[in-house]
């Protein structure tokens, strides 16, 4: 599966960009760059986010934090040429001929749709199992993105919470005026890297996630359909054209569509 690191070249180029906005402005990156109220941003931020949900959404952070910078699915339409084979397979030589022609699939999904048909399930608890396991996979990818979600609705405020912590330092050092300006800006910092951490870390990750969802799951509606149209011993012809017509309009055109 070819990976897509658009995750990655956009948060990174976002932090890039913030940064060399400050150093136009004439600003000192260094001076963003304090400890204490990045440790309370970002450590409080996750914190919160994971009593918001369970240990086993805990455990999942870090793959889906994986599977957000590197993950990638493969387009719905490459599947076509694929089933519309499988579709030709059974029609002419029976759907037992099949089973030889799924050591070529790569697609485990669809091999467990077709293996299911070859055994001989009926079509409808057919459908109704391998959507099922669509449903199941909708909820699960829910919660995946969801802890990041939360964490940049929480991290805004959480930064708040640091920049007060800092002027109520300020205030206790009002005898000391010289030291007021590195104090107030200091303070300030940690509202910067709350709405910062939201808006080009957070937020991001649960949106590329929820995407990765939808590609995942409209692969696996095609498949459906695929699998369906082979058990019921359609046309190849026809399933080719019906599987097209649930591709968006940028992938009904590919290459490997019209060969097929």
């Amino acid at each position: 599966m070819k990976k897509d690191h658009a995750a990655t070249l956009g948060v990174a180029l976002g932090f890039v960009v913030i940064i060399g906005s400050n150093i136009m402005e004439g600003g000192n990156p260094t001076a963003l760059l304090l400890p204490a109220p990045m440790v309370l941003v970002f450590g409080v931020t996750i914190l919160v986010s994971v009593a918001g949900g369970t240990m086993a959404d805990a455990k999942a952070i870090f793959p889906n934090l994986k599977k957000a910078f590197g993950g990638g699915v493969a387009p719905a339409g490459e599947l076509v040429p694929t089933v519309v084979s499988l579709a030709e397979k059974a029609r002419r030589e029976g759907l037992l001929a099949l089973e030889d022609g799924l050591r070529d699939v790569e697609d485990p999904f669809l091999v467990k749709g077709v293996t299911m048909a070859i055994d001989g399930t009926d079509p409808e608890e057919l459908r109704d199992i391998l959507e099922g396991e669509v449903y199941a996979k909708k909820l699960a990818d829910k919660h995946a993105s969801k802890f990041f979600s939360d964490a940049g609705a929480y991290s805004p405020t959480i930064g708040i919470i640091g920049t007060v912590m800092g002027l109520v330092h300020v205030l206790e050092n009002l005898s000391t005026p010289e030291t007021l300006g590195p104090l107030i800006a200091s303070a300030f910092v940690a509202t910067l890297w709350g709405v910062c951490a939201a808006n080009v870390l957070w937020f991001p990750i649960g949106k590329r996630l929820q995407r990765l969802s939808d590609l995942e799951v409209a692969r696996m509606e095609l498949t459906i359909e695929g699998v369906s149209a082979i058990q019921a011993g359609s046309n190849p012809r026809l399933v080719a054209e019906k599987l097209r017509s649930l591709l968006p309009a940028s992938e009904q055109d590919a290459p490997g569509e019209k060969a097929a």
